[in-house]
C-alpha cells in the first residue's frame, strides 16, 4: 500500500456499531419479547478516529460514550456493526490474534482507585503489560517500569508501593504508565480526570497531551466537561442515546453547534461573568435506553421539533466541511 493511502486510511474505522444488552433472566428469555427487554446502549455509530488526532466523544451519562470506548477495544463484544483497526477488521481475530493486536489498542480507565489492584505493587501493576506482549528478562522488565514511571512524573523509587500509598493524582499516572509501557498506537481516555480535583486535572491533561507529541499517539478522549474536550480535542462527536448526532471540529463546533442537543449542552455549562440573556435549558428527562423514541430521538426534549422528527430518524447531512449533522433542521444545508 502507498503511503498516501496509508495517510488517508483512518486509524480506527467504526461502522454501524450496536452493542445492546438483554436484561431477560432464565425462563424469561424463552417467554419474554426480546425487543421489550433489550437496552440499545450503542445503536449504530459510524465514525472515523484518524491518526495522531484526539477525537473527543460528549455528552450526558448513559448516552453511551464508555460503551462505546469499550466495544471500540473489543473489551466488549458488539451486537453487529464492524471495528477496524489500522485496516484490521477486529470481529475476525481468534483470541491469541486479538491479544496480540491488544498491545497497539490500550485504556486510561476513570477511576484511579477501582482500576488498580491493591494487592499489586506498581511494578507489578505496570509491568504487567510487558509480561503479556513481551518476553524481556525481569532486569529489562524492571528498566522499562522505571522509564515509563519517570515520563510520567512519579520516581522510579516507587515500584516497590502499593496503591493504597499514593494520592488519586498519582494513581492515576501509574494508570497512564500502565496503558503506555506497551507502545501502543491508540489509546482510549475514559474520563480520565472526572475523578480528580481541578488543579490536578490541568496537570494530567497536559501530560497527556506532552505524551501523545512525544510518542506519536492517537486518543479517543471520552468526557462530559466540554471544556476539557474542547481544550484537547481536534474533532468532538456528540452523543445522546446510543448515536452521534453531531461531528465536526472541536473549535468549530464548540463555537458554533448546529444540533439543538448540543446547543442545550453548551447552554449549560456554568458562566462566571453575570447577564448574559436567558440561558436554554433541556427540558424532561433522559428516555430510556429500553424505548428510546421513534424517528430522532431528541425530539421528545428538543424545542424546534417538527411532526417529522417523530416519525423519520434524520440523515446526518454536511453542514460545513468535515462538521456533520443528525438533525432535519439541517437538511438541504449547503456543506
Amino acid at each position: 500500500m502507498t503511503a498516501a493511502l496509508q495517510e488517508a486510511r483512518p486509524l480506527v474505522a467504526v461502522r454501524g456499531l450496536h452493542k445492546h444488552y438483554d436484561l431477560r433472566r432464565g425462563l424469561r428469555r424463552l417467554v419474554d419479547r426480546p425487543a421489550q427487554h433489550t437496552v440499545r446502549a450503542l445503536d449504530g455509530v459510524t465514525l472515523d478516529i484518524r491518526r495522531g488526532e484526539t477525537l473527543g466523544v460528549i455528552g450526558e451519562s448513559g448516552c453511551g460514550k464508555s460503551t462505546l470506548g469499550r466495544t471500540v477495544l473489543r473489551l466488549l463484544e458488539p451486537t453487529s456493526g464492524s471495528v477496524a483497526f489500522d485496516g484490521v477488521e477486529l470481529s475476525t481475530l481468534d483470541p491469541a490474534a486479538m491479544t496480540v493486536m491488544r498491545r497497539h489498542m490500550q485504556i486510561i480507565f476513570q477511576d484511579p482507585y477501582a482500576s488498580l489492584n491493591p494487592r499489586r505493587t506498581v511494578e507489578q501493576i505496570v509491568g504487567l503489560g510487558i509480561a503479556i506482549h513481551a518476553r524481556n528478562t525481569a532486569h529489562e522488565t524492571r528498566e522499562r517500569v522505571a522509564d515509563m514511571l519517570q515520563r510520567v512524573g512519579l520516581s522510579p523509587a516507587h515500584m516497590r508501593r502499593y496503591p493504597h500509598q499514593f494520592s488519586g493524582g498519582q494513581r492515576q499516572r501509574i494508570g497512564i504508565a500502565r496503558a503506555l509501557v506497551v507502545k501502543p498506537q491508540f489509546v482510549v481516555c475514559d474520563e480520565p480526570v472526572s475523578a480528580l480535583d481541578v488543579s490536578i486535572q490541568a496537570q494530567i491533561l497536559a501530560l497527556l497531551a506532552e505524551l501523545k507529541r512525544e510518542l506519536g499517539l492517537t486518543y479517543l478522549f471520552i468526557s462530559h466537561d466540554l471544556a476539557v474536550v474542547g481544550h484537547v480535542s481536534d474533532r468532538v462527536a456528540v452523543m445522546y442515546l446510543g448515536q452521534v448526532v453531531e461531528l465536526g471540529p472541536a473549535r468549530a463546533l464548540l463555537k458554533s453547534p448546529a444540533h439543538p442537543y448540543t446547543q442545550a449542552l453548551l447552554a449549560a455549562v456554568p458562566r462566571v461573568e453575570a447577564g448574559g440573556g436567558e440561558r436554554q435549558r433541556l427540558q424532561g428527562d433522559v428516555p430510556s435506553p429500553l424505548r428510546p423514541p421513534s424517528g430522532c430521538r431528541f425530539h421528545t426534549r428538543c424545542p424546534h421539533a417538527m411532526a417529522k422528527c417523530s416519525a423519520i430518524a434524520p440523515t446526518p447531512v454536511m453542514v460545513a466541511p468535515g462538521h456533520a449533522v443528525a438533525c432535519h433542521l439541517h437538511e438541504g444545508a449547503p456543506a
